[in-house]
């Protein structure tokens, strides 16, 4: 099973909102997940993006990747290890 990080959408017409997810690369977009890791919201002013680093971490660990808008909100600010 290739698991893979990346954003679904919610929210309503025209108000994005995206839940940030470890999910089979296999699974729709918007589809099951395994877990969820925080959540990004692209009209906010401050606090855009809010996840659990120490899953995040878990879930890079295992072999997960992230997608390239994923990988760019981590680049961000995941606290370094340790």
């Amino acid at each position: 099973m290739a698991v893979a990080i990346r954003l679904t959408r919610t929210g309503a017409k025209k108000q994005p909102y995206y839940r940030i997810v470890a999910a089979d690369s296999r699974y729709a977009r918007d589809g099951r997940f395994l877990e969820l890791l925080g959540t990004y919201d692209p009209r906010a002013t401050s606090g855009k993006v809010k996840y659990n680093a120490e899953r995040m971490r878990y879930w890079l660990s295992q072999g997960a990747t992230p997608s390239d808008t994923v990988r760019s909100l981590l680049k961000e600010g995941l606290p370094a290890a340790g």
